[in-house]
């Protein structure tokens, strides 16, 4: 084991099957020269050369569709947006193209594609930098979308989906690129689609995903000082999403937080609330509850945007409404 950072592992992740397969390949913008705009591909040009990993002008449309096109021919396209702000530009293509063209031509084309990059907010960006997409993306047919929350479980996982034969949307996070964590030495996968259930608990289940998992593991440690035991679940893939172990939880615990970085309305908690009571309902002694940011764009003042982004203590306060604690 040896300790390295989120964008470490990243650049791990890549290199480690672009060794193995070279039709698999990098692009996007400043991923060469700058060695990405957040060094998670630190090394790649050095070692692989400029026809595998590749700088492109600011424009997402044309890349994106180049991408499709690459792999509808045999190869295996990993796209690094330097926001998935910027990702709206070439959305077309993902949504259009990437994530119909197996059904589409019967089976006759697939498109393995890595879409890679952060989402959410990162401080004071302004609204239109600060967005999180994953519900979005999650709403197509055809995507399938992983948002880690620490180094481990994002290198298992893009490894993972740089071998999926369908277009996988990966979402990271500019505030996680530093956050270090010790690595296996041997390889390994995780399998996408599958939740870890970070935190064992008995009272109250915490469901969450992405960088606000750090929040949701901070409640559930406080919680527990206050006789409150809070089960927290990582979901790790939003598409497909693994409702089994949420379910399972819920049946122990009775009771649902969910924790979301996203708008509410539509959200992926909004999905996983109306599972719960169709699967789970008898099971339930308490209404679900939810933590999502305001239904309104995320402000740029430092003052309005901490009133903007959920907060630790709105988190227990939703634990105890669940547990009808004062």
């Amino acid at each position: 084991m040896a300790e390295y950072t989120f964008r470490e592992v990243i650049a791990q992740a890549m290199s480690e099957e672009m060794r193995k397969d070279e039709s698999i390949y990098l692009m996007g913008e400043e991923v060469a020269e700058y060695n990405g705009a957040y060094k998670a591909s630190k090394g790649m040009l050095d070692e692989f050369g400029p026809k595998r990993v590749i700088d492109t002008p600011i424009a997402e449309l044309g890349f994106t569709g180049i991408s499709v096109g690459a792999a509808m021919n045999g190869n295996r396209p990993i796209v690094e947006f330097m926001t998935f702000n910027f990702s709206l530009v070439g959305i077309d293509q993902i949504i259009n193209n990437a994530a119909k063209i197996r059904q589409m031509s019967g089976g006759q084309w697939n498109c393995p594609i890595v879409f890679r990059g952060p989402t959410a907010s990162a401080g004071q960006l302004g609204a239109t930098h600060s967005q999180a997409f994953e519900g979005w993306f999650a709403n197509c047919p055809g995507l399938k979308v992983v948002v880690p929350s620490n180094p481990y479980d994002a290198k298992g996982l893009l490894k993972t989906a740089i071998q999926d034969n369908d277009p996988v949307i990966f979402m990271e996070s500019e505030q996680m690129y530093g956050d270090k964590m010790e690595i296996p030495e041997e390889e390994y996968y995780l399998p996408i689609g599958k939740a870890d259930i970070k935190r064992q608990g008995t009272d109250v289940t915490l469901v969450s995903f992405g960088k606000i998992m750090k929040l949701a593991l901070q409640a559930a440690e406080d919680m527990a000082k206050e006789g409150i035991s809070v089960e927290v679940i990582d979901l790790r893939t939003v598409r497909p999403l693994d409702f089994d172990t949420i379910l399972e939880s819920v049946k122990k615990t009775n009771r649902l937080v969910i924790l979301e970085e996203a708008w509410p309305f539509g959200s992926v908690s909004s999905e996983i609330t109306y599972m719960v009571q169709q699967k789970a309902f008898d099971y339930l002694d308490a209404p679900i509850k939810r933590i999502t940011t305001p239904d309104a764009p995320a402000p740029y003042s430092a003052a309005l945007f901490a009133e903007w982004f959920p907060k630790l203590e709105k988190v227990k306060e939703e634990i105890k409404k669940a547990m009808y604690v004062k």
